[in-house]
């Protein structure tokens, strides 16, 4: 009996070749240099921002080389399948706008070289290792559970490699009268590589962020096939998925770097050239005075549904993560305001081998700029689309009306130095809630005066500014009407003046604003109080500061 003879045995069903599938997807049509990248999730569980890191990269090598980027998923580990995992997979590349040029869900394929499902490409991987059987790469092994524990415990035992690899591969060269024997007994099994490979040598592999790498030759004869006959293991199936659809890059963590050897070998057993692979360093956080990886169970900022809870604007998310990706990207950026990051060439090289730095005080900063940008139109659109899916206390805010919300946004906003006080639409109900009468009157208000304490002194001010000194013609009366209430109540209207011989005045001009400020929002820290006060109209100002008045 021959290896042929064994995998008939094994897929008597399977009839293609190798070579028939490589016609049914041939080499892809593309301009030289154009690079064919896949996001390859497993739906077990949420999209983490792991993968989202490594999905952006994906996007920016494919896009900014005219190349294709696609989206497999890879669930051939169907025990471990959580429900909806491939909807929040694909509806949170969609919210991002990362939109894959090839993918299959919810039944319809787009790309001609799918399927893109790997439950779905049994027959490929099925003629794939039939194929290794016949030409002696991969053989059935019958080893029991039990088997492989002893095996195991005997290497931890003798402080050995772990693994099925040389004297303890005891199917490896079992006859194949012996392999056809057992199988037609209906003994189970699973399949096998074999690697062939020796650990004491050494092959040289690069890296495109690691660099030159000496490692060690694979022995491991891994499992590729499980004893249900069905589906490959995550080892194998990618080898043959990635040469039938022409990935050139294969972007992921750095986790698998020790299981590349493996992978190539199995590349080289079918004569296949392998993808180049990018292995991602591990995204980590500041965590008191240490840095430690950012956890899925741990922090809730892994996960991508935190960011557009708290209402963070999707591009500020790709931003602080391109900070990470490549580091000339902000100086990039910097010199080219009016670019995206797709005209960015991402540059392997360029990105820490060590850990990538992940802080949220950045991301905020980056948010805030991104939200100063925007018009009022543009914030209100956004902000309410996120408050009809996250706060019904904001969207309540908003529909009272609309208009004066949109001006209340339009506050110090489509100015050479715009206002940054939001980092995401969560805060901006934090931020405006004084601006409505119904909310303002029945909070239990603390008034952070600063300066200026003295309840009558605080009381002139008010009652002497509404009689005298209300203007809101333009900010530069205003300012001047502030002035000459400061001087008519013995504070210095002029700095100078004031820092010169501060002995003379009772404070500042600045001090008087504070007050007149705290005194109609309670707050110490708002934007422009001019345009608030001329938002309000003095009735409504009145009002404030006489109810104040009044409960002093």
């Amino acid at each position: 009996m021959t290896n042929k003879d064994l995998a008939d045995l094994i897929f008597p069903n399977i009839t293609k070749t190798i070579e028939d599938y490589e016609k049914m997807y041939p080499k892809r049509k593309l301009d030289e240099g154009a690079c064919v990248t896949r996001f390859a999730p497993s739906p077990t569980g949420y999209m983490h921002l792991g993968g989202f890191f490594q999905a952006l990269i994906d996007f920016n090598i494919a896009k900014s080389s005219n190349g294709i980027f696609y989206l497999r998923n890879e669930d051939t580990d169907q025990k471990r399948e959580v429900d909806k995992a491939v909807e929040l997979i694909m509806e949170t590349l969609k919210h991002y706008d990362i939109i894959p040029d090839e993918y299959e869900y919810k039944g319809e394929i787009v790309g001609e070289y799918g399927p893109y499902i790997q439950s779905e490409r049994k027959e490929i991987y099925h003629t794939f290792i039939k194929h290794l059987i016949e030409i002696g790469r991969a053989y059935p092994c019958f080893c029991t559970k039990d088997e492989i524990n002893e095996m195991r415990s005997t290497q931890e035992e003798r402080k050995m490699r772990p693994g099925y690899y040389g004297r303890f591969a005891r199917c490896n060269n079992m006859s194949v009268d012996e392999a056809i024997k057992r199988i037609k007994n209906n003994e189970p099994y699973v399949i096998r590589f074999r690697s062939n490979g020796d650990f004491e040598n050494k092959i040289i592999f690069n890296d495109l962020v690691k660099g030159r790498l000496h490692l060690n030759e694979n022995d491991i004869d891994d499992v590729i096939m499980k004893s249900d006959n069905l589906l490959p293991t995550y080892h194998f199936a990618h080898v043959v998925d990635d040469y039938l659809m022409h990935t050139t890059h294969v972007v992921r963590g750095e986790e698998w770097l020790p299981s590349v050897t493996k992978h190539i070998q199995m590349f080289e057993a079918f004569g296949f050239e392998p993808p180049k692979y990018i292995h991602t360093p591990l995204i980590v956080k500041k965590d008191g005075g240490s840095i430690r990886k950012i956890s899925k169970r741990k922090d809730p900022e892994a996960s991508m549904s935190y960011y557009d809870e708290l209402g963070y604007p999707t591009l500020a998310v790709i931003e602080s993560l391109m900070t990470i990706i490549n580091s000339n990207y902000e100086i990039w950026h910097t010199e080219n305001p009016d670019k995206t990051f797709l005209d960015f060439k991402f540059n392997p090289e360029k990105m820490s081998s060590s850990g990538a730095l992940y802080d949220l005080d950045k991301l905020d900063n980056i948010s805030k700029d991104i939200i100063s940008k925007m018009s009022a139109k543009e914030l209100f659109e956004k902000s309410y689309e996120w408050a009809k899916k996250y706060s019904e206390s904001l969207t309540s805010i908003i529909e009272k009306d609309k208009k004066y919300y949109t001006s209340i946004l339009n506050i110090e906003r489509e100015k050479v130095k715009p206002r940054k006080d939001i980092a995401k639409y969560y805060d901006i109900e934090n931020l405006i809630w004084y601006m409505y009468d119904d909310i303002y009157f029945n909070k239990d208000l603390e008034y952070e005066w600063q300066k200026i304490t003295d309840k009558e002194e605080i009381k002139k001010i008010l009652k002497t500014y509404i009689s005298k000194y209300y203007n809101v013609e333009s900010q530069e009366s205003w300012f001047d009407k502030v002035k000459k209430l400061a001087d008519e109540l013995g504070y210095a209207s002029n700095m100078k003046e004031y820092k010169n011989n501060p002995e003379l005045f009772k404070g500042n001009v600045a001090d008087i604003a504070t007050v007149l400020r705290v005194a109609l929002t309670s707050k110490s820290n708002t934007p422009d109080l001019y345009e608030i006060m001329n938002l309000f109209g003095k009735e409504r100002v009145e009002n404030r500061y006489n109810k104040l008045i009044e409960k002093f």
